[in-house]
């Protein structure tokens, strides 16, 4: 019997979120929520389950097993803990939430009720990132020594007002990073481990009527005595594919989007030369760099099926909220050492107060 999906919030993510469910077999597109009916409507009449605009009615439907959670960032926890005290289990888009307590709050419900929870952060499953995950955990990288992310994307100014709750600390989070960047951020303290201080800087630079940056930089300091640097924006005409870039005393791989440029080791072998052309040209979409709907859904499949196989193993997903958590966390840290032009020490002990931060022009 195919385990039925139900989405919660039914904007353009979504309909990422539907065609994955559709590849994947063993699982359905069952129903859909939103409190505008019609939207809730149109992704029903594309994928063919039901619509609801009453949360709890599609929490009782028998047919849902996992929700997936695609409303705005800062409006994922009621949801999410509504699923899992309705028993299903969660799978919420990044970011897991806009605070820590709010983070803490989904995996408290989701533990308590015994039901999966994961973070969606498809750029993980990208097969030239676990090639380099593979190959930083291998050693083939010698010492570390940097590990850097570039997000250097563009948003017009009718992206901000295409809705009230974007560039919002309530319902946005934050800006450039927290609703952009933060695929790298989670990627880069995936490869190269938890982050043990931080500096940082950010400007509202490029648009009007929004509460947060759309420029940021931040230097790190890894666990590992690495460094690193975050370099996010949406103020770069015509917006770049977002890169990653690892360096060690015998190695060094740079990935942009899902293209490996660089494949070099002191100690190159066969299978190294094989997986630099394999992967050398895998990006078939904008990323995103430009246009937020121009991404593929082939990830999101991926995550989809790793969550369908931690709720048959009864395991743990590959991302679950804590590995969610841990992005949120280096971001407020980042705005927290922006604010106060401070070097801020992780982990944080609370979340810091955000408000007013950027100035908005």
């Amino acid at each position: 019997m195919a385990i039925g999906f139900g989405i919660v919030g039914c904007g353009m993510i979504s309909n990422f979120h539907a065609r994955a469910i559709e590849e994947i077999r063993g699982a359905k597109f069952v129903a859909c929520f939103d409190n505008r009916l019609e939207s809730a409507e149109r992704l029903a009449s594309e994928f063919g389950g039901v619509a609801y605009s009453d949360l709890n009615a599609m929490l009782a439907d028998p047919k849902v097993d996992v929700v997936t959670i695609c409303t705005p960032s800062g409006a994922h926890m009621e949801p999410a803990v509504a699923a899992a005290n309705a028993g299903k289990h969660v799978i919420i888009e990044k970011p897991l939430e806009v605070t820590l307590k709010r983070c803490d709050k989904i995996i408290d419900a989701c533990e308590r009720n015994h039901v999966v929870c994961s973070t969606i952060f498809p750029s993980r499953f990208h097969g030239a990132s676990q090639e380099l995950k593979k190959a930083i955990d291998g050693g083939k990288f010698g010492t570390l020594s940097l590990g850097d992310a570039y997000v250097k994307w563009f948003r017009t100014q009718e992206y901000y007002d295409s809705g009230a709750w974007r560039g919002t600390w309530a319902l946005d989070g934050g800006g450039a990073l927290m609703n952009q960047a933060i695929h790298s951020v989670d990627l880069l303290i995936w490869l190269m481990g938890p982050v043990k201080s931080l500096s940082a800087q950010t400007a509202t630079l490029a648009h009007q009527r929004i509460e947060v940056e759309d420029v940021a930089t931040a230097a790190l300091k890894f666990e590992n005595g690495a460094l690193g640097v975050i370099e996010a924006t949406t103020a770069a005409f015509p917006g770049m594919l977002k890169k990653i870039e690892i360096h060690g005393s015998e190695g060094t791989a740079v990935i942009e989007e899902e293209d490996i440029k660089t494949w070099e080791f002191a100690k190159m072998t066969a299978k190294d030369k094989k997986i630099a052309a394999e992967f050398a040209s895998k990006t078939q979409t904008g990323g995103g760099a430009a246009d937020p709907s121009a991404i593929g859904h082939a990830a999101h499949a991926h995550q989809f099926k790793d969550v369908l196989k931690s709720i048959k193993q009864g395991t743990k997903p590959a991302i679950d909220g804590e590995e969610g958590r841990r992005s949120v966390e280096i971001i407020l840290a980042i705005y927290q050492a922006a604010k106060t032009n401070r070097v801020v020490q992780l982990p944080l002990k609370r979340d810091p107060v955000l408000k007013s931060k950027s100035k908005t022009k």
